[in-house]
């Protein structure tokens, strides 16, 4: 009757003990298949804020807008570009890709514009990318329209969007831009100096 006992104490304890450890077996990992892994709030805020060098508070104003009309992005870019314009203007600009369990890579972009617009302008640029499965869908051309109004410093967004991606850079920029233009940004691998 002891020996029972202690069997079915033994058998007991060995499938508590498996119960318990079925919370940990259960997390397997994330299926690729399920999408790319997105950036909260808080991550991109903080990020934002300390690239761009402004508070978060002025950088969550921008951010909540964004996350409320797109949700949570795929991937961004920190980067620097410049540009200049009197009716017919060129931008070029280069930065860092990041995404979630991916390699960082570097990003040239540059393309034309047209418009009511004059001046010029050096930015830092964080763009949030939605809808980007791989880092490879970014090398292509984004058609956007931008107004524009920097006087020696400012933050701005605006929407480029091709192909289902999306994508919102936030500019910090220093410089005197007036107007408003349409045109479109080329990503690339390399830098490229004509930016049609």
């Amino acid at each position: 009757m002891d020996r029972r006992t202690l069997i079915l104490s033994g058998l007991a304890a060995g499938v508590g003990g498996v119960a318990a450890a079925s919370p940990v077996l259960a997390q397997e990992p994330r299926d690729p298949a399920d999408g790319p892994r997105t950036y909260s709030t808080d991550e991109i805020v903080n990020a934002t804020s300390d690239f761009l060098g402004v508070t978060a508070e002025a950088a969550g104003a921008a951010i909540e807008r964004i996350f409320r009309e797109n949700g949570r992005p795929t991937a961004y870019i920190a980067g620097e570009e410049g540009s200049a314009a009197i009716t017919i203007g060129a931008r070029y600009g280069r930065g860092l890709m990041y995404m979630k369990e991916q390699e960082t890579q570097e990003v040239y972009w540059q393309g034309p514009s047209i418009g009511f617009d004059v001046g010029g302008n050096a930015s830092r640029v964080f763009t949030l990318c939605y809808n980007l499965q791989y880092p490879d869908m970014i090398y292509r051309r984004f058609p956007g329209v931008e107004g524009s109004a920097y006087f020696i410093a400012g933050l701005g967004v605006n929407y480029q969007r091709a192909d289902g991606i999306t994508l919102a850079p936030i500019r910090a920029g220093v410089g005197l831009r007036l107007g408003a233009n349409i045109g479109y940004l080329s990503y690339s691998r390399k830098r490229h100096y004509i930016p049609f």
